[in-house]
């Protein structure tokens, strides 16, 4: 005679992701949760418009080799230090948002607070200003401070959670027929985000070493970072207008 499995003592059942259909996800969104949602759409273009405009008139400035972070250097640093602190809070209101409308399974608990985390490391690295380098500012010379040391770890952090993040929803969505192709798209931008900012590193040191110079540090740092934003805003669109909210 066949018998029922006993559940085992102490275990923690992981509670299914239900979806939302697109009009009870609209009928859901009232008030200030539109807004914080918006937030995800409104940053990320502010954002690389701000950089792209920086980057092509920065006397000295070149986008192919220099980190957005040395944007924040010079007379006119103060509007890269204001984006990168605005485009922060930005994020932070839209982890808050994702946190009012994801109420079930693992990406309900991660994916707010990696956004969030994101959002607090582009405050942080706006802050903490980087040290010159690579001949910009025009002029200066290479220093090593603890701000600069800092200011790498939050850039660290901040692509590392941003990879994250995608995964995450990548893993939530998977198999789900109303986020057709999102689990794929997600798992490819984590994979860009991570892999262009390891070379980034890379190649920025062959560039302070003078084996590679000028390398193409800058460039892989904006593939890595736009593609990453590109998803963000992306997600956002899709959670304002309703479809496929994860409950």
């Amino acid at each position: 005679m066949g018998s029922k499995l006993k559940p085992r003592v102490g275990a923690v059942e992981t509670p299914p992701t239900r979806v939302l259909t697109g009009d009870q996800a609209r009928r859901s969104l009232r008030g200030s949760t539109w807004y914080l949602l918006a937030c995800g759409v409104v940053g990320p273009p502010l954002f690389v418009l701000t950089v792209l405009i920086e980057g092509a008139t920065r006397t000295g400035y070149s986008p192919w080799r220099h980190a957005i972070s040395q944007l924040s250097l010079g007379s006119q640093g103060w509007l890269n230090i204001t984006a990168l602190i605005a485009f922060g809070l930005l994020t932070l209101g839209f982890a808050r948002g994702l946190g009012r409308v994801l109420h079930a399974g693992p990406g309900s608990r991660w994916l707010p607070r990696l956004i969030a985390v994101f959002g607090l490391s582009l405050i942080l690295a706006g802050i903490v200003v980087t040290d010159p380098g690579l001949g910009y500012p025009p002029g200066s010379e290479p220093t090593y401070t603890l701000q600069g040391l800092v200011h790498s770890v939050a850039g660290l952090v901040l692509f590392g959670s941003l990879s994250a993040a995608c995964l995450v929803l990548g893993r939530s969505v998977a198999g789900d027929p109303r986020w057709a192709g999102w689990a794929r798209y997600s798992l490819v931008t984590a994979i860009v985000v991570a892999v262009f900012f390891i070379a980034t590193g890379v190649t920025t040191a062959l560039d302070q070493n003078e084996i590679l110079s000028p390398a193409p540090s800058g460039l892989l740092q904006r593939v890595s970072l736009f593609s990453g934003l590109a998803w963000i805003l992306l997600l956002a669109v899709r959670l304002m207008r309703g479809k496929g909210w994860l409950q």
